[in-house]
């Protein structure tokens, strides 16, 4: 089997954050003796237009970059239709590429991770066009599931990103502090971790549009660095106004972190509110303050919500139960298009 995947983010180096979870999805795809061919800007000319803030970022913060739009899809549509000549399957991650998948002449599956969501919420006569068309929409979230439903999907399969689960994991630092690793923009819930962490020691491991309001931020951490921080770490914090999934909270609770998350997206499907970590209130500094307080004081609380959250991705988010459900989902496509002709 040929698969072709399509994203607008994928890593140009080992070190790159971009699309990294893409990558190590398609790694592990190949692992299992399946042929993938990768259409991304890493190999596609983007103008300038999909690293640094993605796609959307970029063209809110400097909408004279729309210009290359056109340019960049026509161009990666190019490439596409190469690859999918003797493709078997195309894979589209996110909404837009989806609308590239449906004009190759191959069944397709689509991948929905939020930010499509947002703006499929603002153009739904095409967003039902992609959704009804795509064999099956994969979601990384049961909320992402249900909002897809109401674009007009049919099949829907729920699969969240993978993560790896050390073997062990060393202690934490002394004295207790709280990590925060990810991009430092609003929707991140950054400002309101300031406010509620003052005080207490925190390590901020990112980059984004605020990082001038983010006094020592250590800027973004290479995927193979940041490991040592979970493991340093008493509490991860994952304050979100919105989340498709939360990476950094899967891989927190991998490690074996107890993690304060808000109460929104895919972090309500990772973490259960006192049995594998804390949930809050999104935006709600007091609620986000107590929380952090209550982990920093209680060891013991600790370490059981951080053994509890590892077991739960052991058993939910391993890289081997992802990757099952992801071929499980290729393979019966590939049998209804062979029914079909």
């Amino acid at each position: 089997m040929k698969v072709v995947v399509l994203t607008s983010s994928y890593p140009r180096t080992h070190g790159d954050t971009a699309g990294r979870f893409v990558a190590d999805a398609v790694e592990h795809v190949r692992e299992r003796g399946i042929e993938v061919e990768v259409v991304s800007p890493a190999t596609v000319p983007h103008y300038g237009i999909a690293y640094g803030s993605g796609v959307v970022g970029n063209l809110r913060r400097n909408p004279a970059r729309a210009l290359f739009l056109p340019l960049m899809l026509g161009r990666f549509r190019q490439a596409a239709r190469r690859a999918a000549r003797d493709a078997d399957l195309v894979h589209a991650h996110w909404l837009p590429l989806g609308a590239i998948a449906m004009t190759l002449g191959r069944p397709f599956v689509i991948q929905l991770w939020g930010t499509d969501v947002e703006l499929a919420r603002r153009a739904p006569p095409l967003a039902r066009q992609i959704l009804g068309r795509a064999r099956v929409t994969l979601c990384a979230s049961n909320a992402l599931a249900d909002a897809a439903r109401e674009l007009g999907a049919g099949e829907v399969r729920v699969i969240g990103s993978g993560v790896d689960v050390p073997a062990e994991v060393g202690p934490e630092a002394q004295p207790p502090e709280v990590l925060y690793a990810g991009r430092l923009s609003p929707e991140k819930g950054i400002l309101d971790l300031l406010a509620a962490a003052n005080g207490m020691k925190l390590t901020i491991a990112g980059d984004g549009p605020l990082r001038e309001k983010v006094p020592g931020a250590l800027g973004f951490i290479p995927h193979d660095e940041l490991g040592g921080f979970y493991e340093r770490a008493a509490v991860v914090a994952v304050p979100s106004h919105r989340e498709g999934f939360g990476v950094v909270c899967a891989e927190a609770m991998a490690h074996g972190r107890p993690v304060v998350a808000s109460a929104v997206g895919g972090l309500v499907d990772l973490v259960v509110d006192d049995e594998t970590g804390l949930l809050v209130e999104p935006g709600d500094v007091d609620a986000l303050r107590t929380a952090l307080r209550r982990l920093l004081d209680d060891e013991e609380l600790r370490r059981r919500l951080g053994a509890a959250g590892r077991e739960r991705v052991r058993e939910r988010f391993s890289w081997e139960r992802v990757t099952d459900l992801t071929v499980a989902a290729y393979e019966d496509v590939m049998r209804a298009s062979s029914a079909d002709t």
